[in-house]
């Protein structure tokens, strides 16, 4: 298997083609439960990004890396602990990917897909994109 050079992947993440669609990664601790689903939340009507979405820890399934926290123009942590290991990590953030960080509040109790999650990161979010543009106004 040939591999890619993060140059490479640094390139290809910011391919025009990807529309006016604004780009969101959304980050848990392997990637398995609560970002798939606040990727596929966010990506549906009255959302409707382009998602993504990664794992902080180093069992991850997709890890975070900094090829995916440049693609982003928005990064959604599920939770206070994982915002603070993506801070934690040395040469990852500046002022530019940390200006991205929104914080949810969401734990680790919620199986992939669920209603109950499904309707927690939708009352969440909206509640932050109300919160950002009230502070606009």
């Amino acid at each position: 298997m040939q591999m890619i050079d993060d140059g490479e992947r640094m390139y290809v993440c910011k391919n025009p083609y990807q529309g006016r669609y604004k780009r969101v990664l959304a980050i848990c601790s392997a990637g398995l439960l609560r970002s798939p689903t606040t990727a596929l939340v966010l990506s549906q009507p009255p959302f409707s990004y382009n998602t993504r979405s990664a794992g902080i820890d180093s069992y991850a399934l997709i890890p975070v890396d900094k090829v995916l926290l440049h693609w982003a123009d928005e990064i959604v942590c599920v939770e206070q602990s994982i915002t603070d290991k993506l801070r934690d990590r040395p040469g990852v953030l500046g002022d530019e990917i940390e200006s991205k960080i929104v914080t949810l509040d969401i734990p680790d109790q919620y199986p992939y897909r669920s209603d109950v999650l499904q309707l927690i990161i939708k009352e969440q979010y909206t509640k932050y994109l109300e919160g950002k543009s009230a502070s606009k106004g």
